[in-house]
């Protein structure tokens, strides 16, 4: 595929993204955020609404003193207010103020809006939208001009529209970007009108899309085949109400589909942690399901299509996972065939011959049906699998555990906790024969109490023990029609620091659940840390055998 025209990506998630439900970035958030986009490769970030509140200058203000190596970082306003000299505006003395290389102004590009909205002439709005854009080019910015309510103004008003993309374009603005504001246009209309203005002589044009018919993507991608070489979006697409044009899906697309110059190939694989990242950043769990970047986008449940995608990845993928940082997956569950599971322990280096493969398969079907879900819990797999194969080391055993919880009255601290709950949990194992008991009080529920018990019976034999720590926790009802009866999954996921695995516990006592998790974790915790020791020991075992017969020879 020939490569076609360089497309610049315009990112506004510190702006608009920012305008969704639930968004809120610290200063500190904004600057990380802004260097990964930088890393990436996207050509413009906007940075925000330096006129609106403190908090945006002080971030402007900490980018001064971080100079961008890839991007250009852009403040965001809007043209000038009626009636007032341009010289005179706050709001565009705020945009010079930022002192950034590029500004982005918006204005009405309806008539509709120019109305009731501003509340002002026609021939007013057309001069602020050119006052405004001549008087930043004259300070030497570069300009992008958003026409807000741009393809809703077209279908009533077309003549006026393009009026003000005409006021824009003869002041000097070096893009001129169509927002479909309200996000209620469909990829064949967009088509037919970027089609039409680039037919009347407009030539460096943009697309800015909101999502709220489910086609902000595919509308964004449609404007660039049809003319427009800037593309603005949101990293998840975050942004008000269902969000803006979401850049994960399209710059890959425009690259990789459409053959597009967006990034360099070597940036696009950091796509995938530049998602993950920003999510976790706006203190939201990526979803698994996003096109491209989501964890669930190269995973394969079926058999059929696990033992293909084995043989030959095109056979269910659209594109290599590796393009864009992400990984495949095969899933373990009571529908996935034999060459799956199989591969599955290949990659948690334990191997089966097929009786024990057979009979491993079986279990896992039977635990599904108990409501178990083995789809992130690789700690609970690689367990079973060594129990299936009789190479499970019992590090220790449980005899038995008691958890309380006490309720205190208001009016009675209990160590100054202000919770006045209090968790204990005594604990009772069998470690390498001996029995140990443990017994711990705690604030923060009964989980963390028998977390606590145990570390305490076990940090003497292992060590490796306080290595491990727990990193999410999720409870899901499975049959809620039984209310306060039903079954729940526990899931967690923990980490010693170098490797991170899950785990899950079924059961109709939550805390049950909770335990049989907390336990496995555990166990294939003390698993990694003794296979990395016994092969440490493997190693070093060759080398000094190596070494001696090296002295032999000699």
């Amino acid at each position: 595929m020939a490569a076609k025209q360089q497309i610049y990506l315009y990112d506004t998630t510190l702006r608009d993204g920012m305008a969704g439900e639930g968004v809120n970035f610290s200063t500190n958030d904004k600057v990380l955020i802004c260097e990964h986009l930088d890393r990436f490769g996207v050509h413009y970030i906007e940075g925000g609404y330096p006129g609106s509140n403190p908090k945006e200058m002080e971030f402007f203000a900490a980018m001064a003193k971080r100079p961008l190596a890839t991007s250009k970082l852009t403040a965001f306003g809007a043209t000038r207010r009626k009636n007032t000299p341009v010289a005179k505006d706050p709001g565009i003395k705020a945009l010079l103020d930022a002192k950034t290389p590029a500004v982005c102004i918006f204005g009405k590009s309806s008539e509709f809006q120019v109305k009731v909205a501003l509340n002002t002439s026609l021939k007013e709005n057309l001069a602020m939208i050119s006052d405004s854009v001549a008087h930043l080019k004259s300070k030497g910015r570069e300009v992008v001009y958003d026409a807000e309510h741009f393809f809703d103004g077209f279908k009533t008003s077309p003549e006026y529209t393009v009026k003000t993309l005409e006021a824009a374009q003869a002041a000097g603005a070096d893009f001129i970007v169509l927002c479909d504001t309200n996000g209620g246009t469909l990829p064949g209309e967009i088509e037919t009108i970027v089609r039409h203005l680039v037919g009347a002589g407009f030539t460096r044009l943009g697309i800015h899309t909101h999502n709220d018919t489910g086609c902000g993507v595919a509308n964004s991608l449609v404007a660039v085949d049809n003319g427009c070489i800037m593309v603005h979006g949101t990293v998840n697409g975050l942004g008000e109400r269902t969000g803006n044009a979401d850049l994960c899906a399209i710059i890959p697309s425009l690259q990789l589909k459409m053959g597009y110059k967006a990034v360099p190939a070597a940036k696009l694989k950091r796509l995938s942690e530049l998602s993950h990242f920003v999510a976790e950043t706006a203190n939201m769990s990526p979803d698994p399901y996003q096109p491209y970047v989501g964890k669930s986008a190269f995973s394969h449940k079926g058999g059929a299509h696990g033992s293909a995608v084995r043989k030959d990845p095109s056979t269910y993928e659209h594109i290599d996972p590796n393009l864009v940082g992400n990984t495949r997956k095969l899933v373990v569950s009571e529908i996935a065939g034999r060459a799956t599971l199989q591969n599955r322990l290949k990659a948690l280096n334990i191997q089966l011959d097929d009786a024990q493969l057979a009979k491993f398969s079986e279990s896992i079907k039977a635990k599904e049906n108990e409501g178990y879900s083995f789809e992130d819990a690789d700690g609970s797999i690689a367990l079973m699998a060594l129990d299936t194969a009789a190479k499970k080391r019992r590090f220790f055993q449980v005899e038995s555990y008691h958890v309380h919880i006490h309720r205190f009255p208001k009016d009675v601290p209990h160590n100054g906790d202000k919770t006045h709950t209090l968790c204990d949990a005594t604990l009772l194992l069998n470690v390498n024969g001996v029995p140990v008991m443990a017994h711990s009080d705690v604030h923060n529920g009964p989980v963390n109490a028998l977390d606590a018990a145990m570390r305490k019976c076990l940090e003497g034999q292992f060590p490796a023990i306080n290595k491990i720590q727990l990193t999410d926790y999720k409870v899901r009802v499975i049959d809620g029609k039984l209310g306060t009866k039903s079954v729940t999954r526990v899931w967690i996921e923990s980490t010693d620091g170098k490797h991170t695995w899950g785990t899950v516990g079924v059961s109709p006592n939550i805390i049950a659940a909770s335990w049989a998790a907390l336990k496995q974790s555990v166990e294939y915790g003390l698993y990694l840390h003794h296979r990395s020791g016994a092969k440490a020991s493997t190693e070093k075992s060759k080398s000094v055998k190596a070494d001696k017969a090296k002295k032999k020879a000699s």
